[in-house]
């Protein structure tokens, strides 16, 4: 039975980690998606704040996600796996929750790419695990 394996992707390394362990256990023979979540413009700090400037908010997320995107489909390239790729726009971990409906299992990195993000949106991977609809693999 095929599975349908959710992957979120920020560029970090924790969340290559994830990815390389997805495609180790389940690639070949399930379903590998990767979701990269585009913060909500604001005027707050983080990442999503240069969203909040630009015009075409749109072609900014999908700019940001290729860039993402890129080097994680090179790796899957490596294993031999082909993934599909979805974008979200939200808080990453209800973005996470709403799209793990659609898949079997989530297999996320234990925290965000940087220590700011970490402290500013909380633990993504804790809300995760306590929301998601499916089972969890949080990878370190």
């Amino acid at each position: 039975m095929t599975r349908r394996v959710l992957v979120p992707v920020d560029g970090s390394e924790l969340a290559t980690r994830a990815l390389e362990y997805a495609l180790d256990v389940h690639g070949g023979q399930d379903d590998i998606t990767l979701l990269y979540v585009a913060g909500e413009p604001s005027g707050m700090m983080g990442s999503a704040s240069s969203l909040a400037l630009e015009e075409d908010v749109e072609q900014a997320i999908a700019e940001e996600a290729q860039e993402v995107f890129g080097p994680a489909r090179e790796l899957a390239d490596e294993y031999g796996v082909e993934v599909g790729a979805e974008v979200g726009l939200g808080k990453p971990a209800s973005v996470i929750v709403e799209h793990a409906e659609n898949h079997d299992v989530v297999v996320l990195g234990s925290h965000s790419s940087t220590l700011r993000e970490r402290l500013f949106v909380g633990n993504i991977a804790k809300k995760v695990v306590q929301n998601a609809p499916v089972p969890v693999t949080v990878v370190r």
